[in-house]
């Protein structure tokens, strides 16, 4: 069944925001969006002219109507006129809460991109006291949260997150629309899941009334279709900037954005996400590693000799090994560095590319030439760590990053990687994580929307599933317990799914969008 969202708003006379905005936004998403008018403006390009509030009662007849008939998965509110509109909404929130789970998202229309002021005092603390404890998410410019908060703003984007989350929103996406940076349009995104800035080139250009709205409206259909609210928040930045992009010129102020089908298959609006607080300054040239192929990962050196050994043999291992809890410091770091070593000396001798799992300095410290990090160990690198390792990478190291989600793929995306390991394409005991499987769908989606090459991970057991993995475009696939006790045996079969698999790629058949990788609550 489609899925059906409100959006509880405005009309915009000119056709460029509110309620109008909001109809686009959920079209490029495929969801059904009721237009529930919370406020009518007369306005144009250039100006807002007048401004009224809905009778409560009326408003009050539309959700009821709905009610019953449609429910909806997620209810989106923008101009909603009148302190008592916005108490009626949250009131319907908690009724409609009791009968089944429904997400908000607050976009808080507090002015007109012309000027016009479109919130009194009284309706700033409904948003406060009733609005913002009830958000799923609250999508606020920068001017917009401080003037939300009042005497609580702060001056950094983040704080002004905080502080928004300390007064009952999950999730605070503070979209940077309003502020002007050179290169870059910044969001700041924080999620139970993921912060930091969600980042794309700016769009040049005078026309993008109503980016506020598409914004919130996309977020609020990702969310309808099944997204955490961290892949949600991905997903709407790409549609508004495509909606940027395909925006018109009408009258003669700013014309209106125009949000369509299609966003989700262009690869150059896949956004980057930040580590840190700190806002990127400039949008990094991608690294177009080698494509891997068939790619063994074993847990010693032993193993890596004996992939090794094998005619043909794979042109890519990993050695991923675990700390033994019994070990110390020192005997860890001398039993690792012999393996890297040992295996190195294997990998040259057979003309492989050996990558060292995880504990990226120990490895650099032994010689390793390439790194595989885990999106646990990236968070984890201190401003230090990252200049050690792209030092390391301007030596020639190159550096493949774990991803299961969009936010994890943006996230590696913002750190130009010559790999990104997309997982688990089938379901893994390998491992125990929340993720659901990818499957083929989003392994394609991946390989032809990430900015390296992308290789499937996870579940892979028969040589069948790596020729469907190599058929979805991926440029390697990952085979670890069907290496088997003697790989020498095994990998002709392997290294024959790959080829064949290659061989029968269709290019061009991708999912306009991925399915979602975790449940929601």
């Amino acid at each position: 069944m489609t899925p059906i969202i409100w959006s509880i708003a405005g009309t915009d006379s000119g056709g460029g925001a509110g309620l109008s905005a909001d109809q686009r936004a959920a079209d490029a998403f495929g969801v059904h969006l009721c237009p529930v008018v919370a406020a009518v403006t007369a306005q144009s390009t250039v100006a807002v002219n007048h401004v009224q509030a809905m009778a409560t009662e009326l408003l009050d007849a539309q959700l009821a109507a709905l009610a019953n008939d449609m429910p909806p998965r997620v209810i989106k509110t923008g101009l909603l006129g009148s302190a008592a509109n916005a108490r009626l909404v949250a009131n319907w929130v908690d009724r409609l809460r009791r009968r089944a789970p429904l997400k908000l998202v607050i976009d808080p229309v507090l002015r007109a991109s012309t000027g016009a002021g479109f919130a009194d005092e009284a309706l700033l603390q409904v948003y406060r006291d009733e609005l913002l404890p009830r958000a799923s998410v609250v999508t606020p410019n920068q001017r917009e949260a401080v003037v939300l908060l009042g005497a609580r703003g702060s001056s950094t984007v983040p704080a002004l997150a905080t502080t928004l989350q300390e007064l009952g929103a999950q999730t605070v996406v503070v979209t940077g629309g309003d502020t002007a940076t050179p290169q870059l349009s910044l969001d700041w995104l924080q999620t139970p899941h993921a912060r930091g800035w969600l980042s794309l080139p700016r769009v040049e250009g005078s026309n993008n009334h109503g980016t506020g709205c598409t914004f919130a409206t996309a977020l609020a259909a990702a969310l309808a279709r099944g997204f955490v609210a961290a892949d949600a928040a991905v997903l709407a930045k790409m549609a508004t900037t495509h909606a940027l992009r395909q925006a018109r010129a009408v009258g003669q102020g700013a014309g209106p954005v125009i949000a369509m089908p299609g966003f989700g298959t262009d690869p150059s609006l896949l956004p980057h996400l930040s580590l840190c607080e700190q806002p990127p300054i400039a949008w990094p040239a991608p690294h177009r590693g080698t494509a891997p192929g068939v790619y063994a990962i074993v847990d010693s050196a032993e193993r890596v000799e004996a992939v090794l050994r094998a005619r043909p043999t794979v042109p890519t291992i990993q050695l991923r090994m675990k700390r033994p809890p019994h070990l110390d410091d020192t005997a860890w770091a001398t039993q690792l560095t012999q393996a890297i070593q040992r295996s190195q000396r294997a990998a040259d001798a057979a003309g492989a590319t050996l990558v060292v799992n995880d504990h990226w300095q120990l490895a650099l410290q032994a010689g390793a030439r390439a790194l595989h990090l885990g999106q646990e160990d990236l968070l984890a690198l201190t401003p230090q760590d990252h200049e050690q390792l792209q030092a390391a990478r301007q030596r020639g190291v190159t550096l493949g990053l774990s991803s299961h989600s969009l936010w994890e793929l943006c996230r590696a995306a913002g750190m130009a990687p010559d790999l990104i390991a997309c997982g688990p394409v089938w379901p893994t005991t390998t491992k125990d994580m929340p993720w659901r499987p990818q499957g083929l769908d989003n392994l394609a989606w991946w390989a032809h929307m990430a900015p390296a090459p992308v290789v499937g991970i996870g579940g892979v057991l028969e040589p069948a599933q790596l020729q469907a993995v190599a058929a979805a475009g991926a440029a390697g696939g990952c085979v670890v317990r069907g290496l088997g006790a003697e790989p020498s045996n095994t990998l002709p079969a392997w290294l024959g799914a790959w080829h064949q698999g290659v061989a029968s790629r269709q290019p061009g058949v991708v999912p306009p969008l991925p399915h979602p990788m975790l449940p929601t609550s």
